[in-house]
This record gives structure tokens, sequence and C-alpha cells, in this order.
């Protein structure tokens, strides 16, 4: 008897992971992905954001890993992915707009953990092994059932057995000036000189990092978005996957 089923349908909940450093358009590529698939969003970014600002808020320095690594072992954290369909019309490639709340114990801390200093904290407790290896269990309950789940380490560490996996990638001119279109957007007040600055410091702590370095994954396709809009990247990764299971 033959088994006349396609081997590269996926048989398991469907797990698309995109990786690669600060500024690359991994979020909003994470957005466009989730609407497309009608899977839920894990910006496991947030994540790290959402613990350095319970950090601050409890008096934990983002220095202590140890302090920081009991604070994941009771993390109530969770999220709720929106898709607004009125966003059709303005939306580039014309798809409705999925946005992302971020709960901690109940509160909506979606807009706190956006801010600059939040985000240098997010990348300070994230180099602490006993904070990226109290964050898998969590990462991972959440992608149960499947999702499009974006960060430094879904591929190599949190997510290894998925099939679709993309790096992607961009120059660090491209990157900082999405990085500070981003933040001008919401009214923050900062030079380009100083983001690139920063980013250029998130790129070394995120490489060189003891703990779950970001690195490509060896079976991960890597996307340069340097020259590219977000549609066409969005397209070329929807192609490749579907080819997979045709």
């Amino acid at each position: 008897m033959t088994d006349d089923t396609p081997t590269s349908k996926p048989s398991s909940p469907r797990l698309i992971v995109i990786d690669g450093p600060a500024g690359a358009g991994k979020s909003t590529v994470a957005r466009r992905l989730a609407e497309h698939f009608e899977l839920p969003l894990l910006d496991t970014g947030a994540i790290y954001r959402t613990l350095a600002l319970v950090a601050r808020r409890r008096g934990i320095p983002w220095t202590d890993g140890a302090a920081l690594g009991r604070l994941t072992v009771d993390f109530p954290i969770s999220f709720k992915t929106l898709r607004d369909d009125s966003a059709a019309a303005s939306s580039d490639d014309g798809s409705g707009t999925v946005r992302q709340q971020v709960h901690f114990a109940g509160e909506d801390v979606s807009v706190a953990i956006r801010t600059p200093a939040i985000s240098e904290g997010s990348s300070r407790v994230s180099l602490h092994p006993e904070v990226r290896e109290g964050l898998l269990g969590i990462q991972r309950a959440l992608a149960a059932g499947g999702c499009v789940a974006e960060g430094r380490d879904m591929g190599t560490v949190v997510f290894p057995e998925a099939r679709d996996k993309f790096f992607l990638t961009a120059s660090l001119e491209a990157r900082a000036q999405r990085r500070h279109a981003e933040l001008a957007s919401g009214d923050a007040e900062v030079e380009l000189e100083e983001v690139l600055r920063d980013v250029e410091r998130r790129d070394q702590r995120d490489q060189s990092r003891a703990a779950a370095p970001l690195v490509q994954a060896a079976d991960a396709v890597v996307l340069d978005s340097s020259h590219l809009d977000i549609a066409e990247v969005v397209r070329r990764i929807i192609e490749i996957i579907e080819t997979r299971e045709a």
C-alpha cells in the first residue's frame, strides 16, 4: 500500500521562524506572514523587553543575571494578536494589518516596552545565560499551536526543528535608518548617528554573547533586505514556503 500524502506538507502545527539583527525588518515581515497564513505572531524580543521592564520596576539591575533568572520562574506573559482588516486599503500590499498586544500579569505593557531605554535593557538582560534558559520554555509553550516567531535564536536554539527558517539581514546603514524612522514615528527625538551607534553596539552584543549568540541557522534561507521593500521580502518567503508544499 502506498501513501499518497505529500511528504513536503507539514504534519504538525505550522511554524515559521525569522531571525536576524536589529533593524533587518523581522517584526514587520513576521506580522505580514502571520496575516497571510492566519497564524499567531510571537515577537520573542517583546518577552525580553518585558523582562527588562519588570526588572526595572522591581529594582533588579539588568546586570544581575541570577536575579533576572529567578524572575523568569513565575513570568505571566501573554500575547494577543489583533487583525485590523480596515487597514487593508492603506497598506502597501493591500493586506490587513496584524498588531500585537503584550500583557504581563493582566497589564497591557505594549507601549511601555517600546521605549529606547527598555530596548537597551532588553539587549542587556538577553546576555545572561540564566535569562535565556529561563525564557526558553515560555517561548516554546507560546508557540505550541503553531505561529510565526521572530527573534535572534529562533532557528538555532528555540525551534531548531522548524522547517521554514529564514534569516533577514541588511547593511548597518539601512538598519539604522529603519530604526530611526521607527523611533521618529513614535515622537522620540534621537539623531540618526546615535541610532547607528546603538545598532552597532547591539550587533556586537548579539554576536559575541556566550549564550545563544546571533548566528544564521545552517538550513535557514538568507534574505538581504538592504534594497528590498517589505512587500518583496514577504512575497519571496511566501513563495519559498508554498513551493515546498506544492
